[in-house]
């Protein structure tokens, strides 16, 4: 994209004065840094995908409730966190994350494992056992 096309749309930037740094063509053909107020097309994107995340949340909350899933898997959520990156996080093997999402399994954890998950998502182990959902 040409240095004059960057778009300067609504964006979520748009009540601040920040601008995102974005790469396009200069005059003489060669790509450097311009300030962009927002590009609509990307906006449209990204409060589609919050959208969506806040729908699995709330997924999720329904299921802690009744009792299929564990705290575990809320704060999951919240963070845009995986089992994947969650194991790295806490210095487990995935499959024993994937079980401690499991109502039944979390709630037989000693304190020392909820110690870690609560570490890895920075709260208190108490916020961990008791979520405000």
């Amino acid at each position: 994209m040409k240095k004059e096309e960057v778009p300067q749309d609504q964006s979520s930037f748009s009540h601040t004065n920040m601008k995102e740094v974005v790469y396009a063509v200069d005059k003489e053909g060669k790509y450097g840094k311009a300030l962009s107020s927002g590009w609509e097309a990307k906006t449209m994107a990204l409060n589609e995908s919050l959208e969506l995340i806040e729908e699995k949340v709330l997924e999720t909350v329904q299921k802690i409730k009744q009792g299929e899933l564990s705290p575990i898997a809320y704060y999951m959520e919240v963070q845009r966190m995986d089992p994947v990156v969650l194991s790295g996080y806490v210095g487990m093997w995935q499959w024993r994350v994937k079980r401690h999402l499991k109502a039944k399994v979390f709630n037989r954890l000693r304190e020392r494992t909820l110690q870690k998950y609560a570490d890895a998502f920075e709260i208190t182990l108490s916020e961990l056992k008791n979520p405000k959902i």
